[in-house]
């Protein structure tokens, strides 16, 4: 019965460590602080080897860290959920994101830098913008992506170089851009892009009306 009681100590134990690790983790995050392992550990009044002992890598610590502070995707175009134009969804989702990395972006940085260093782990990015993009263009599933399937498939592929961290960070950090002309930059040329795409996909369908109205004629 001791080794019992032992045994589930520890396991107590351990669990409210690594729950100390990850909320520090989303502290350090949430402050826009510079988010290390070392930095993690002394918030979380933990050894630095301890905090390695639960997440061998910081790419690990960061990806159970964001998971947990993305809303998921419906709920994040919620304010737009009543809406079926792709154009005011997409907007929407691409202010929403670019604003949420900026106030994450200690941890979007460390992120970005551990994977860009090691390759291997770059699945353990979240990919928040994946979901935000596919549910931004749902009400494209039945136009575009009827008659034109790889249109779509393209204008998601571009949407995602505009939308994300990487396209946010060349705009503030290296074209010197001010946070919100950044996002706004974004969000116009994400727009751009789905309009285009809208109206393609609108043009074909009157292309092929009269031929479809031929067709039934003959």
């Amino acid at each position: 019965m001791a080794t019992a009681q032992t045994d589930t100590g520890r396991s107590n134990q351990k669990k409210r460590t690594r729950t100390a690790i990850v909320e520090a983790a989303r502290g350090l995050i949430g402050s826009g602080s510079e988010v290390t392992m070392p930095e993690v550990a002394r918030a979380a009044l933990v050894s630095e080897a301890t905090a390695y002992r639960y997440f061998p890598d910081l790419p690990s610590l960061i990806g159970e860290a964001l998971a947990g502070v993305w809303p998921d995707p419906v709920d994040a175009l919620g304010p737009v959920a009543d809406s079926r134009d792709p154009v005011e969804r997409i907007a929407f989702a691409c202010e929403f994101l670019l604003r949420g990395i900026l106030a994450r972006q200690g941890g979007v940085r460390a992120m970005m830098a551990a994977t860009i260093v090691r390759p291997d782990t770059a699945n353990m990015r979240p990919g928040i913008r994946f979901g935000l993009i596919d549910h931004a263009l749902s009400p494209l599933a039945a136009t575009l992506g009827t008659t034109d399937p790889d249109a779509l498939t393209q204008l998601k592929r571009s949407l995602a170089v505009v939308m994300g961290a990487d396209a946010l960070f060349t705009l503030t950090d290296l074209l010197g851009l001010p946070p919100d002309e950044a996002v706004a930059s974004a969000v116009r040329t994400a727009r751009t892009l789905t309009e285009a795409a809208v109206r393609e996909a609108g043009e074909a369908v009157l292309t092929e009306a009269p031929v479809r109205a031929g067709a039934e004629g003959s």
